[in-house]
């Protein structure tokens, strides 16, 4: 419960910044003279369209550079307490955004956010799979991320009430006051263990049983590693450390399974994040739609808290293994995409809202399958980097640069929209 909150909370702050009410607009006069001032922080700032697109995934800087630390750091210091420093910075981050003067000033703090999202985010998901029970394990992940889409349209409505009510700036220091008690946590709450990690006042490793992967020898692995790192000197302490990292990241991209995966994942992130930029404007042109961004988003909340839920509680159905999850997700992807594609093909808009949410559907069923895979398909020592590196993966070669890329190949927007449903 506290892990998905966290990842709500995350999330809702993704989509206050995204909203009218917190994002805001520049300045406009008409013809006549008639002028009307700018809000939010696009106003406020006087930011172009370019510094504005930037604050929106300036988090990739600290997601990218502290994923890895916090994963390799996993195996040598307690996981809750780096969550608890990975959300310290991510409350006074998010303090600093409310009281930022200028645009260096936020997009600093904006790029201090994702050093939070780091720290729990390959963190969390292997807790939860140690401590589910085993016939709804699918089905908490399903929980976890389905705050996702959750968070994200819970955002857009927190940040233009209290954007419009108040001011852009109470929106963030709101966010970091219902954060703060989690970072606490973190520090007080009894240590708790990661299964695959030896505990740091003992010198035994923990067992753990793993059906889906082999793990022989995991455990010596983990007690070389933990022997390499006690009794260091600083600077030696600080090579080892990126020796470990190196040879775990040798190991996950030799793991076939796992790249295969990642590389699906990547491509599914890079059509989503296309499709929430151009979708309603495509919507727009298509079916001259006025409530577009209220279109598609409706359909995108709703099938993306029904459908992650189903995937997770359909492959608990069916028994959770590496084998049917690829089934499902190969199944699911190939079918959503299909209802899609057809959607854009109807030249009613009643008809296109049918089976466009029917794709929608079936393409949020994926969500609590590919990442059951990438914490199963590796030893239990590697689940958190394996997540790490996912997470940063699916956004650096997925969702962030499909938005321009689709833009520089549009022809008209029904093409587009039918290119990228095809990838």
């Amino acid at each position: 419960m506290i892990f998905c909150l966290i990842n709500m909370l995350n999330y809702v702050d993704r989509g206050a910044i995204a909203s009218n009410g917190v994002n805001g607009s520049l300045a406009t006069c008409t013809d006549s003279g008639i002028c009307t001032g700018g809000s939010g922080i696009q106003g406020d700032f006087n930011l172009n369209n370019f510094q504005d697109g930037v604050l929106s995934s300036a988090f990739m800087v600290g997601l990218l550079i502290a994923s890895p630390i916090f994963a390799s750091l996993a195996k040598s210091h307690n996981p809750f307490r780096l969550i608890g420093v990975g959300l310290s910075v991510w409350t006074l981050a998010i303090a600093g955004c409310g009281s930022s003067f200028d645009f260096w000033s936020i997009a600093i703090c904006r790029m201090l956010v994702g050093v939070g999202e780091a720290s729990f985010i390959s963190l969390a998901a292997p807790f939860i799979d140690d401590n589910a029970p085993d016939a709804q394990k699918t089905a908490w992940l399903a929980t976890f991320y389905m705050c996702i889409p959750a968070g994200t349209a819970l955002g857009y409505v927190y940040g233009g009430i209290v954007g419009s009510q108040f001011n852009w700036r109470v929106a963030f220091w709101v966010e970091a006051i219902l954060m703060l008690p989690f970072p606490i946590l973190g520090f007080v709450i009894k240590p708790l263990q990661l299964k695959g990690f030896a505990p740091l006042e003992s010198k035994q490793t923990l067992t753990y049983t793993e059906t889906n992967v082999s793990e022989t020898g995991d455990d010596d692995t983990l007690a070389e590693d933990q022997a390499l790192l006690k009794g260091s000197k600083s600077t030696s302490k600080l090579w080892n450390q990126f020796t470990i990292f190196s040879k775990d990241m040798q190991e996950l991209l030799h793991d076939q399974v796992y790249v295969i995966n990642v590389l699906g994942y990547i491509a599914y992130n890079f059509v989503i994040g296309a499709y929430s930029y151009w979708g309603p404007k495509a919507g727009y042109s298509i079916y001259h739609m006025n409530n577009a961004d209220l279109l598609f988003g409706g359909i995108t909340i709703v099938c993306g808290i029904v459908g992650t839920l189903a995937g997770g509680l359909f492959l608990d159905r069916i028994s959770s293994t590496i084998s049917n999850a690829f089934k499902l997700l190969s199944g699911a992807t190939f079918l959503g995409a299909i209802f899609c594609l057809i959607a854009f093909l109807f030249k009613s808009l009643s008809g296109f809202i049918v089976f466009f949410s029917m794709g929608e559907l079936l393409i949020f069923v994926t969500q609590a399958p590919v990442n059951y895979v990438s914490l199963r398909c590796v030893k239990p020592s590697l689940r958190p980097l394996s997540m790490a590196i996912s997470t940063v993966s699916i956004h650096v070669f997925g969702d962030v640069p499909s938005s321009p890329l689709v833009g520089v190949l549009q022809v008209t927007p029904k093409i587009s929209m039918m290119f990228w449903l095809l990838l």
